[in-house]
Order: structure tokens, then C-alpha cells, then sequence
């Protein structure tokens, strides 16, 4: 019983106590993460207080949601009550705690998850790989000398690794995609602005999303459909069995096909023949879609940090530091250009989903890579990591498109991941495929732990 869904129906119907779910979730946290260094707090007196809760209000026969006793982690950007939110920081660990949950935190509490800590990330999630100079590298938990991804690493890792079923992360340019496909678990970005962000630390705000991380396509949707704002007309999770024979799926070509591993391309094969798609798509300017991403997220991302970065620069990661200072020197005529051009590809996506409902893309262009591994190669050109496990997530979130990392396993190698895309407010249709697909195998999150 390691899903969210099934936990959750087990405490419903008084088969298991939250506390207990709880008390075994904390030993495992207690056993397993000095490996892989997921959490930077545990709070285990407030979730088995939280747990005890459910457990009296389940006994007394209230509805006590859709989540009831399910253990959960969140990125340390989230606000957590009682917990200074860190956002990956070492100068941000001399706030005071926060006052009161994130709101995503809280609706997840209020469909009775029971919060038992914060997981580590990139400093202000200015990174794909949570090799962090403050707090240590999140290690994947298939292989514990390569990296989780980032910026939300600890958040896939903590799901691979069996320690939660639940995490909440944050994407802005592929941050919950990127860990998600290293990791081999299922990262969800919905579309931008879809699910609230109040009370959670911002890296840029007009490309920031938050989403959830699980080792299963409902536990995906369950977990949408509690963060979702309640206007919506349905849930999502209804919706998971229909038919998908007349949902038109196509492969992104050209810039999606362009600097990838074979195997990397090999994982989109393997969806789109359990999907019989044959069909190819091109999304256009992709390439500077990314390049005016870059651009939004520097200066956004400086802005946001200018004075610290005057008056404390030396309390920085250096990499976050050098890429904040760089941000901070690019010239606003170049920031209002790219944000020219983001309504001018906006228009052009929105044409191309004219033709097509779904739309199939690698999620990283390599497998999780060795921690401090520098450089990879690819198409016979050495690049720098860092910033390329980002280069086909970034293309996507820059319009703010729902975008689902669905995971690849693969015998005796790492993991890799698929994106499903669709058009900004058609989440049910990302999730419907994702259901087919891990129905036929094609897609699974299995737990691991140093494999």
C-alpha cells in the first residue's frame, strides 16, 4: 500500500490508523534519508498530532477527505507553519517561521494529508540538479552518486525513494519535469496560474507554477483535484478511464528531436507506439522560446535578490550567485523583447493545438548525470549540464502549458521521462493518456532505493 489513493481508502474505512501510516513513514524517513538527503526538516510531533486528528474524525464518522492519512513533503519554498522557509537559502535561514501554511499546503491538509516535512532544492530553485552548497545534493535513488535533478530534487527523490507518496514541487522553467524524469516518478506542471501560489517563495513570478510529484497517474490526479481552485467544473479524477481513441497525439519534431540522446528519443517512440501515433508536429521557434526564457527567468530572478546580492553576495551559492549577477546586468530593452516575443509564440502554439490534443516530447535530453559532473555530450558537441537538462522543458512552461513528465523504466538503466502536453486548461486530457499508458505498462513509477 504505498499510494497516496489507497492509503487514503485503507484510513477511510478504519482498516488502518493515520497515526500508524504516519509512525512507519517517519522510520523510513529516519532509515533511508541520510542516503539520499531529501528532507532539510521533519516535523514529526506535528504530523502524528495531524494524524491523530483524522484518526478521531474518522472514528466519529466525518468525512475526513479525499487524502485521509496520507503523508506528504513539500519543497522548501512552500510556507510550512512553524517552519522558516528556506527556499534553498542560507541567508533566508535567519527569517522568522512562517505564520500559516502555503495555501497548497493547507488544501492539502484540509483533504487530510498529513504534512511531515520540507525537502531540499536548489538555492531560490535557480538549478536542475539540487546540488546545494548550504544543505548537501539530493542523490537519486537509483544510483545514489548521481544527481535527483532540480530545482525541486528532493521532492522526486523522496517519492522514488519510497519515503513519501506525496510531494509538492515548483516548475519554472522544468523544476518538477526535470527530477521527475531522473527519478522515475510522474511530475505534474499544470497550466500556469491553474493552482495558487500563495505563501511559496517565488523564483520568477511570470513563469513560476507549483505541482505535485507521485508514483501514480491517480494519485496525480487525486492530488490536482484537491489543489485546484473549486470553480472548476469536475474533477479530473473522474475522468481517467474515458476512451481515448479520438484524442489526436502527434511527436514534437525538429528542435524536439535536435541534441537528444538516442535513448532519450527511444522513450518517445515507446509511448507513441503504445499510442499508434505516427504523426509529426512541429512547434515553432522552440529555440527562442528558450532563449527568451532564459532571459525572463535572469532578470526576474535578480530583481528579486538585488539588495542581498549587494549586501551579502559572499552567503550565496556561487553558481546562483554568478547566474543572479549576470541576470541583473542583461538590458531591459532585451526583457521587453523577450516578452514580446512570448505573446508572438503564444499565438503560435495556440494554432498548432488546433491540429492536435496531445503532444509528445523527451523531458531531459540525458539520463540523471554523475553529481558534480560538469559537462555531456551531445551530437558530438561537449555542453554544460546544468543548464541544458532544461532544454525541452523550458519551451513549454515559458507559455505556462500543462505538461505532465511521465516515467520511462528501463532494465539495468536509469530512468528517463516523456512529457504529455496540452493546451493551457486541458489537464483531464494530459491525465487521460497518462491512464491508458500506465494501464498498458508502458509507464510506472515503481519504488527504488539504491537499486
Amino acid at each position: 500500500m504505498n499510494d497516496a489513493v489507497s492509503i487514503a481508502a485503507a484510513v477511510r474505512a478504519g482498516e488502518v490508523k493515520a497515526v500508524d501510516v504516519v509512525r512507519a513513514t517517519l522510520a523510513r524517513i529516519a532509515a533511508r534519508d541520510e542516503e539520499v538527503n531529501c528532507f532539510t526538516a521533519v516535523i514529526a510531533e506535528a504530523a502524528l498530532a495531524d494524524a491523530a486528528r483524522v484518526d478521531a474524525e474518522v472514528a466519529a464518522d466525518n468525512d475526513v477527505g479525499m487524502l485521509a492519512g496520507v503523508p506528504f513533503a513539500v519543497k522548501n519554498l512552500f510556507d510550512v507553519a512553524g517552519l522558516v522557509t528556506l527556499a534553498g537559502s542560507k541567508i533566508n535561514a535567519e527569517n522568522p517561521p512562517a505564520s500559516q501554511d502555503a495555501t497548497a499546503v493547507a488544501k492539502l491538509k484540509q483533504a487530510g494529508a498529513v504534512l511531515v516535512g520540507a525537502l531540499n532544492m536548489d538555492e531560490y530553485a535557480y538549478g536542475f540538479v539540487t546540488e546545494n552548497s548550504h544543505y548537501g545534493a539530493t542523490r537519486n535513488p537509483h544510483d545514489v552518486l548521481r544527481v535527483a535533478g532540480g530545482s525541486s530534487g528532493g521532492s522526486a527523490a523522496a517519492v522514488a525513494a519510497g519515503l513519501v507518496p506525496l510531494t509538492l514541487g515548483s516548475d519554472t522553467n522544468g523544476s518538477i519535469r526535470v527530477p521527475a524524469a531522473l527519478c522515475g516518478v510522474f511530475g505534474f506542471k499544470p497550466t500556469y496560474g491553474r493552482l495558487s501560489r500563495a505563501g511559496v517563495t517565488l523564483f520568477s513570478s511570470s513563469l513560476d507554477h507549483v505541482g505535485p510529484f507521485a508514483g501514480s497517474v491517480r494519485d496525480i490526479a487525486t492530488a490536482f483535484d484537491v489543489l485546484v481552485e473549486k470553480d472548476d467544473r469536475y474533477l479530473v479524477g473522474t475522468s481517467l478511464h474515458q476512451n481515448i481513441s479520438d484524442m489526436r497525439v502527434a511527436i514534437a519534431d525538429d528542435y524536439f528531436t535536435q541534441s537528444a540522446a538516442p535513448e532519450a528519443l527511444a522513450a518517445v517512440q515507446q509511448v507513441a507506439a503504445a499510442l499508434n501515433v505516427t504523426q509529426y508536429i512541429t512547434i515553432p521557434e522552440a529555440h527562442r522560446a528558450r532563449a527568451a526564457a532564459f532571459v525572463i527567468t535572469a532578470c526576474e530572478g535578480a530583481n528579486l535578490h538585488l539588495d542581498k546580492l549587494r549586501s551579502r553576495p559572499e552567503d550565496f551559492d556561487p553558481a546562483t550567485r554568478d547566474r543572479f549577477l549576470a541576470g541583473a546586468l542583461i538590458p531591459s530593452s532585451w526583457y521587453l523583447q523577450a516578452q514580446r516575443f512570448r505573446r508572438w509564440y503564444r499565438d503560435q502554439v495556440r494554432e498548432v493545438f488546433q491540429n492536435v490534443d496531445i503532444i509528445l516530447a523527451p523531458t531531459t535530453p540525458i539520463s540523471a548525470p554523475l553529481i558534480g559532473q560538469q559537462t555531456m555530450i551531445l551530437d558530438g558537441e561537449e555542453i554544460l549540464i546544468r543548464p541544458h537538462l532544461g532544454l525541452f522543458t523550458q519551451p513549454l512552461s515559458f507559455i505556462g502549458l500543462p505538461v505532465l513528465s511521465v516515467p520511462i523504466q528501463r532494465p539495468n538503466s536509469l530512468p528517463l521521462g516523456v512529457q504529455l502536453i496540452a493546451a493551457p486548461y486541458n489537464e483531464a486530457l494530459i491525465l487521460r493518456v497518462a491512464a491508458v499508458l500506465e494501464a498498458r505498462g508502458i509507464v510506472s513509477a515503481p519504488v527504488v532505493f539504491n537499486r
